[in-house]
């Protein structure tokens, strides 16, 4: 490009109270001038068209605290902005939110593309591929999920264009045209993340009005990996697009449903000390795979003091171990289910709460220990953070069909599974999205708990007497 312009605004303040990292949000808007011509048979293309990707650098510390940048090719795109057609002097409407550390170099890489559309068909026009149903009496539509094969929607080609047009519907057919956008499978794979969020613009529109931004946004959330759009994967803490990311700024959604559910129950336990395990990681020194390490890094003293403490223990874990497959569930289980067998006369009641990605490795060891574990006075709870497919948590959870092994089915049905989209509210409130989780996660557990203890015929403790002040007499009731 011969002339660019970055602007960049601070839209956010570092509070020191509540952020782990000092960080700023800082938005970037871009414009270009004076772009050179590629085209030397005509001054204006219609069909050129112009689009920029932002790209980050990837940096490595070491454990001496140093920041080392890599090769200089090693840029991780941040994000894309829309395509504007037929100018040399494009101003882009999309912008990229980063955080900003004071104390680190942050290099940025702008790259600008000048092509020709791709269509989705070899001659440059468009097939449809699927029409959603029709949401109707609202401005915030969701539509069902849905499925195509990779061949049916690209042809295999993971750049060809794919182009998303939304209708208001009418009655009699005249459907009006709200706008449209284009993206790409290479970009669909990129899985849930902002990536995947669109402005769905009315090229008529943004002609005549000089104002006009878009008639709206998009988010596309990807679902499956057999289908069009593959899972997003758990990946680098580092990355905002990790299920894992630590933003000083809000809570990743192992931490939400962790903190959701554990301030409640917390409540019910009278020490508040919780043993916290992780699974599926390498281990420093020698990098051994565990799935059944402390998270407070203390194998002998796995507890941590409340929920504040497992959450510390969390974040101080993904700085020290490596995310590692395959994800294996029954360790953890076998883990709770041996204190769970030592007590047996009521005294303790066990909750195991399980927060995975979907991806389970040891599907049948897993149920054969929820059979095991069924007997014992414990309840599992698992939530499912991503957008992945849960077919497998669901078949752990015996609310339909009671869960089996080798032939012997579980005593009782001990585990609860949700998945936490399920609970997100659109608006953005964190807070009502994390009470309607513990609302839901936790329905089943004083049932399950009661079934135990009537089949085991163990009843309550007598009540303690009333607190009776110092210096009053025992009120004796006739």
């Amino acid at each position: 490009m011969n002339n660019s312009f970055v602007n960049m605004a601070s839209i956010g303040e570092f509070d020191p109270l509540n952020a782990s990292i000092p960080a700023t949000k800082v938005e970037i808007t871009v414009s270009c001038r004076n772009l050179l011509d590629r085209d030397t048979f005509s001054k204006s293309d219609p069909s050129k068209i112009h689009n920029l990707s932002v790209c980050l650098k990837v940096c490595v510390t070491y454990p001496n605290g140093i920041l080392i940048h890599l090769l200089s090719h090693c840029f991780v795109q941040f994000g894309r902005t829309e395509v504007i057609d037929n100018t040399l002097n494009p101003d882009f409407v999309r912008k990229f939110i980063l955080d900003y550390f004071f104390e680190e170099r942050q290099n940025l890489r702008f790259d600008l593309r000048s092509e020709k559309p791709l269509g989705s068909n070899e001659d440059g026009t468009f097939t449809i591929c699927h029409k959603t149903e029709v949401v109707k009496n609202t401005l915030n539509p969701v539509w069902q999920a849905f499925k195509i094969p990779v061949r049916a929607l690209c042809n295999g080609d993971y750049d060809r264009t794919i182009k998303v047009e939304v209708y208001d519907w009418d009655r009699d057919g005249s459907h009006d045209f709200i706008g449209e956008f284009s993206t790409s499978y290479r970009e669909l794979s990129r899985g849930q993340s902002q990536f995947n969020v669109y402005e769905v613009v009315n090229p008529k529109k943004k002609g005549k009005k000089k104002k006009y931004l878009n008639s709206g946004t998009h988010n596309i959330i990807p679902t499956s990996s057999d289908c069009v759009f593959p899972l997003s994967q758990t990946g680098n803490p580092a990355q905002p697009t990790s299920l894992h990311y630590m933003s000083p700024y809000q809570l990743n959604a192992y931490a939400m449903a962790l903190k959701a559910v554990g301030e409640i129950i917390q409540d019910y336990d009278s020490d508040k000390m919780f043993p916290a395990l992780g699974f599926g990681a390498k281990l420093p020194p020698d990098g051994r795979i565990s799935h059944e390490f402390a998270l407070n890094g203390n194998p002998q003293n796995p507890y941590c003091a409340g929920i504040d403490g497992v959450m510390e223990a969390y974040y101080q874990s993904l700085k020290s171990v490596q995310l590692y497959g395959p994800t294996n569930f029954s360790p953890v289980i076998n883990h709770v289910a041996r204190y769970a067998a030592s007590v047996k006369d009521g005294s303790q009641y066990f909750v195991l709460l399980i927060i995975t990605d979907g991806v389970i490795s040891d599907m049948a060891q897993a149920k054969e220990s929820i059979v095991n574990a069924s007997c014992l006075p414990m309840s599992i709870i698992i939530v499912g953070v991503g957008p992945a497919e849960f077919d497998a948590m669901v078949e752990l959870d015996g609310d339909e069909v009671r869960i089996s092994s080798r032939g012997r089915y579980a005593e009782r049905d001990i585990v609860q599974f949700v998945p936490f989209r399920d609970y997100i509210d659109r608006t953005g409130n964190h807070i009502l999205s994390m009470a309607r989780l513990a609302k839901d996660v936790l329905a089943e557990i004083p049932d399950q708990f009661l079934s135990y203890m009537r089949t085991r015929g163990i009843k309550p403790s007598p009540a303690p007497p009333p607190y009776t002040p110092p210096g009053q007499p025992l009120q004796t009731q006739i």
